[in-house]
This record gives C-alpha cells, sequence and structure tokens, in this order.
C-alpha cells in the first residue's frame, strides 16, 4: 500500500502581512511529486462532520463573517477573507479523506498537508491562527467508521488547547502536546485536566529544548503513554515552528531532529497500531523549514533515507529537561 496525502493550499486564505499564508507552502509544492506517495483527492467537510467537534451556532457564525470578510476574528490575530470558510471545510475534509484512505486499507498511512491550521480552534471558537480543528475532526472520523481508540500527538512549538478542549472528556481519544512554555496561547501545564491523568498528557519545554530532548521525549514519553493507552491509530500534529530559526518560535529543532521523531513515531505505529499514522500540518512559519520538514516526515512514512537537503543543525546548546522529563512521568504515574 502507498502513502497518501493531500495538498490544500487555500489561496484565497491570506492576509496582508500575516505570517500564516499560503506562502507557508510555496517550497514545498514543487517537491511533492518527488516523493514516494501517491496525492489523493479531497471534498469538503459537511456541516455534520465539523459539528462532531464544533458548536453549530460557531460553524455558522464563520459562515456568516466570512461573506463580509477580509477581517480579524480573534486577538492573535485569527483572519478570515470571503473564501475562508470553504477553504477550511476543505482543509478538514482533506484530513478526512487521510483517514478513510488509511482505514480502509487504501494507504498505509498519510499526510494531510492542509491549511488554515486546525488545533487552536476549541469547541465554541476559532483562535490562534485556526478555524475549524482539523485533526480532531479527522480523529472524530476515525471513531465514528469503526474504531474505538486514537491518540493524537502534537509537536507544533504552540500547546494544542483546542484538541485537548474537544477531547477533554472523550475517553476514546488520548492527547499528547510538547509545546514552548510561556507562549501562545499560554495553556498545557503538566498538571492541566487532572481528571484525565495517563490520557491527556501536557510536555511544556524550555526554549532551545533541541534535537536531543525531543529524542528523550520520543523514547521515554511518547512510546509509553501510546502502549498505555493502546490506540488503533496515531494522530500527528506537524507543526515547523518548533524548528531553531523559525520567525516566532524557539524551540530548537533541527530537520534532522524532526526526521528522528517522525521516524519514531511511525515505528511506535507500526508496533502499536498497525501501522496506522496520519500526519497533519499545523504551523511553521518559514516556508524552507515548511518544506524540509514535510521531506523528512515523507521520508519517515515511506522508509526512505533522509535527504538532509537542509543543512541546519541548531546553533545553541540544547537545554536538559532530565526534571522536567520526571516530572511528567511522576504526574501521569508511569512507571520508570
Amino acid at each position: 500500500m502507498p502513502t497518501a496525502f493531500t495538498f490544500i493550499p487555500a489561496r484565497g486564505h491570506e492576509f496582508p502581512d500575516h505570517p500564516e499564508r499560503p506562502g507557508r507552502l510555496e517550497v514545498l509544492e514543487p517537491l511533492l511529486n518527488s516523493f514516494k506517495a501517491e496525492r489523493i483527492e479531497a471534498s469538503h467537510a459537511t456541516f455534520e462532520q465539523i459539528a462532531r467537534v464544533h458548536q453549530p451556532r460557531m460553524i455558522q457564525a464563520i459562515a456568516e463573517a466570512c461573506k463580509d470578510g477580509p477581517g480579524i476574528i480573534d486577538h492573535a490575530p485569527t483572519y478570515i477573507t470571503q473564501t475562508s470558510y470553504q477553504d477550511a471545510l476543505l482543509a478538514a475534509g482533506g484530513v478526512i479523506a487521510c483517514t478513510r484512505a488509511v482505514i480502509n486499507g487504501d494507504a498505509k498511512n498519510a499526510f494531510a498537508i492542509v491549511r488554515p491550521p486546525g488545533h487552536h480552534a476549541e469547541p465554541a471558537r476559532a483562535m490562534g491562527f485556526c478555524i475549524f480543528n482539523n485533526i480532531a475532526i479527522g480523529a472524530r472520523e476515525a471513531l465514528e467508521n469503526g474504531l474505538q481508540r486514537v491518540m493524537i500527538i502534537d509537536y507544533d512549538a504552540h500547546h494544542g488547547n483546542g484538541t485537548q478542549a474537544a477531547f477533554l472528556h472523550e475517553e476514546r481519544v488520548g492527547f499528547i502536546s510538547t509545546h514552548q512554555w510561556g507562549i501562545y496561547p499560554g495553556t498545557g501545564w503538566i498538571t492541566d485536566s487532572p481528571h484525565a491523568k495517563k490520557r491527556l498528557v501536557n510536555v511544556p519545554l524550555h526554549e532551545f529544548a533541541g534535537d536531543e530532548t525531543f529524542a528523550r521525549v520520543s523514547d521515554e514519553i511518547f512510546k509509553p503513554f501510546v502502549r498505555s493507552f493502546n490506540p488503533q491509530m496515531l494522530f500527528i500534529s506537524a507543526g515547523f515552528d518548533a524548528h531553531w530559526n523559525d520567525p516566532i518560535t524557539s524551540l530548537g529543532l533541527s530537520t534532522r531532529g524532526y526526521y528522528n521523531m517522525s521516524k519514531k513515531l511511525v515505528e511506535i505505529a507500526e508496533e502499536y497500531c498497525d501501522g496506522k499514522i496520519i500526519f497533519v500540518l499545523e504551523g511553521g512559519y518559514d516556508p524552507h523549514n515548511v518544506a524540509h520538514g514535510s521531506a523528512a516526515v515523507f521520508d519517515a512514512l515511506t522508509n526512505s533515507k533522509f535527504r538532509n537537503d537542509a543543512h541546519d543543525p541548531s546553533p545553541y546548546a540544547d537545554v536538559d529537561h532530565e526534571s522536567r522529563i520526571q516530572e511528567i512521568l511522576k504526574w501521569h504515574e508511569i512507571p520508570q
């Protein structure tokens, strides 16, 4: 079975001088034919599919606001244009198409390269450059199509507050978020959601955490939590803003660090989820980082040799996170 992908650039969803823009994908797009993957077509998500995650009145409010666009709808700033409602439906539809392809056995695994992104969008509001929560909608689609347990792992530099909120009381969905502590949206501390220990896991990191820290997190947090939760499919919120030279964050990953983490996640899926894994694009505001990070994901998904076109080791020393990792494992009562 091939690796599948969807590509939803949403060219009409653009606002002057905003970092979340179609140009984020301009370096990646010419490379898509070079990956060992098959592009699949996506349809717009239906109102009912979006409403599995978002309140109907919120969906309707977005549709109405877009008619009068362009405009700003929250302080992040999150913007909308006259095409944004349809663009957001298609982005969610791109994740749904990948989800169905993997569940049906038409694809081994998949990568939904979509925008606008989604992981900040909460059930009752769009926020943080996000309109609808694409990955949450994909996870709901998986549950509607017969799966009993799924897990979302979010390595965007910002906390996936919207995804956490969407599944706060959904026992069938596990969630792990690594993120830079102290930046937008200001949520995601270790002791959040005490009612959901071992299911909702936050990994707040210091700036310049670096490749070694993410390697440890992959081995010491991702893997044991997946083993414990026992999901049938992994969904990955792939944010390339954790790269060391992203213009708005500073978590310190290199492209090789992204490859190593993505490969580890694919291996974890092979071991515990029969290989079922879907990556979904979130942030990343340097087009070269998005392109090289996406190539690293494709190399991991297709079991290809890592082609380090971007020779970009971080110039910053990794910050030690031993005590933070131990604090997380202790809170969630994961044996060493």
